[in-house]
């Protein structure tokens, strides 16, 4: 409902413009009366009503002045001018203090609902208007926090685009970024993030991220002063500011040491940290961050959990690693000889160079670890050892190498899958294979009538089941399954010739427990079902 107070001196007009006009109808309602300008004040400073109808001439303070008193406190009220006199000066001073409009005395009801229809209007109109304002206003308050976001990593990343404008939009945002100071940048890396992230849903990977920034920017307005914001999944910036009085690189590593701590103490999380050099204006941070991310990627060389700064980054350049061709032909010869020794010795002298590759060092490392994979596979083809098992494995390898965060992890990805390819090929060149297949063949003519099962076997001659079923597919040219199976109904054909034999208790006695099933295995294999044989061999 909009509120409406109506001014006039005389009490016969008052009564009529309240009583003969249907204000509900159009969403009014009449809350206060005055019979002059000055107590007109006092009842809309009371009532605060959206619409005033107003006489223009009265004894103490005409419409008028009452008007021009309104506009100043309260300027989204609208005035209706009523007079009895058609007086051109005072429709002028109506105009002038911006009257939504003026009607003459006696009123036409007829020409007051044109009036109150188009004010109606208005004020509806005024009121979608400030709710969208009040709506977007709620909304900017909630975004708040993503757009300080926003900014602090254009700071980092482009700069300061528009000098002119930033410090208005600094106070806009809330932040305390002085142009001109001492700040730093340092890059919080968490550890394994690409397992951490697979193993959390999105909901526990979210709270991570709050709780991260929570315990980070506690610790540092408790040392020093900043912000913290998540610039990538897995890595936060902090920006941070200080003094020219405090002793800045204590402070600094300080807070370093303590964000490790506590992230690992309340978080069970490890990361590294990377720190940039110090600044003097707040311009220069993208410079700041850049050192501060080369630091963090150092722990590719040095390994997680690190406080890594510039001093880390220097590097011999004579000292740069390149893997050649006689260390190829050395691993491909340890590998075909199947010397496991040799093997560790070679990685060992291979990432043991790679790790004093500190320019473009991550992308060499993991370039040269994809060729010992794919070159361990190529000799598995050549020397044509079985390798179906592993294709898969293969595949999550190379993609592995991608996820590994350091040099050290990822030596132990290839390490691990160059000495099983070592085992294999070790395997093919001393016949271990065919001892396998006479123990697994062995297994099964003395446990056939047990429940066995493939990977009870493999488990007895200490292989995977994949495997097992592999190398005696190719030995022996039929799987353990079809070989099992032979053996069982072998020993029911030689159990049926005794007539004392029941069939049920040959079916059990061969390891089976649906008599109708192992009928059906015994004719598929023998051409008759077990009484028939019974019959032919009598």
């Amino acid at each position: 409902m909009f509120k409406l107070v109506i001014v006039d001196d005389e009490p016969t007009v008052r009564y009529g413009l309240s009583q003969y006009f249907d204000w509900k109808a159009y969403g009014i309602e009449v809350v206060g009366e005055a019979d002059d300008g000055d107590v007109g004040l006092e009842v809309i400073e009371r009532e605060k009503p959206d619409i005033v109808l107003t006489d223009v001439r009265m004894p103490n303070m005409d419409g008028i002045q009452m008007s021009n008193q309104l506009s100043e406190q309260f300027p989204h009220i609208k005035i209706v001018f009523v007079s009895g006199h058609d007086d051109a000066e005072y429709l002028k001073s109506a105009l002038k203090v911006k009257a939504v409009d003026y009607m003459f005395k006696p009123v036409n009801l007829g020409e007051l609902t044109i009036v109150i229809e188009r004010l109606v209007d208005i004020l509806h109109a005024e009121r979608q208007e400030r709710k969208l304002i009040e709506d977007m206003q709620v909304k900017l308050i909630e975004s708040m926090p993503l757009l300080r976001e926003k900014f602090l990593m254009s700071l980092i990343r482009e700069g300061i685009m528009y000098p002119s404008r930033v410090q208005d939009r600094i106070n806009f945002l809330g932040l305390t970024l002085p142009l001109e100071g001492a700040y730093w940048v340092i890059a919080i890396r968490i550890d394994d993030a690409t397992e951490i992230a697979q193993t959390r849903s999105e909901r526990d990977q979210q709270l991570l991220s709050y709780s991260v920034l929570n315990i980070v920017q506690e610790l540092i307005e408790r040392h020093i002063g900043g912000y913290v914001f998540e610039n990538q999944i897995g890595e936060f910036v902090g920006i941070l500011r200080m003094t020219e009085e405090e002793d800045q690189e204590n402070l600094l590593f300080t807070l370093a040491q303590e964000v490790r701590e506590s992230l690992h103490s309340y978080l069970k999380i490890s990361v590294t940290i990377g720190v940039g050099e110090r600044i003097s204006r707040l311009a220069s941070l993208p410079q700041s961050y850049t050192q501060a991310k080369e630091a963090a990627d150092q722990r590719w060389f040095l390994g997680k959990n690190q406080i890594i700064s510039m001093d880390n980054l220097e590097q011999d350049q004579e000292s740069v690693y390149r893997f050649d061709v006689s260390q190829q032909e050395r691993m491909v010869s340890s590998l075909k000889s199947a010397d496991s020794e040799k093997v560790r010795e070679e990685l060992r002298e291979v990432y043991s160079g790679l790790s004093r590759n500190r320019t473009n060092g991550i992308a060499y490392g993991r370039n040269i670890s994809l060729q010992l994979l794919l070159l361990a596979s190529r000799i598995l083809l050549e020397l044509h050892v079985s390798k179906q098992d592993l294709e898969a494995k293969e595949n999550e390898l190379m993609a592995s190498v991608f996820q590994q965060e350091t040099l050290r992890d990822l030596r132990g990805l290839v390490e691990s899958h160059l000495l099983e390819v070592c085992e294999r090929i070790g395997e093919k060149r001393n016949g271990k294979s065919k001892n396998v297949i006479e123990r697994t063949r062995a297994i099964i003519d003395t446990r056939f009538a047990e429940n066995l099962q493939v990977g009870d076997i493999a488990t007895e001659v200490f292989l995977s089941t994949t495997y097992l079923c592999l190398l005696f597919k190719q030995e022996t040219g039929e799987t353990i399954n079809e070989y099992m199976t032979k053996a069982r109904v072998n020993q029911a054909k030689m159990l049926l010739k005794d007539p004392a034999n029941k069939f049920y208790d040959v079916c059990y006695a061969v390891g089976y427990s649906d008599p109708s099933y192992f009928s059906k295995i015994f004719k598929k294999y023998t051409g008759y079902t077990p009484s028939s044989y019974r019959e032919q061999v009598m």
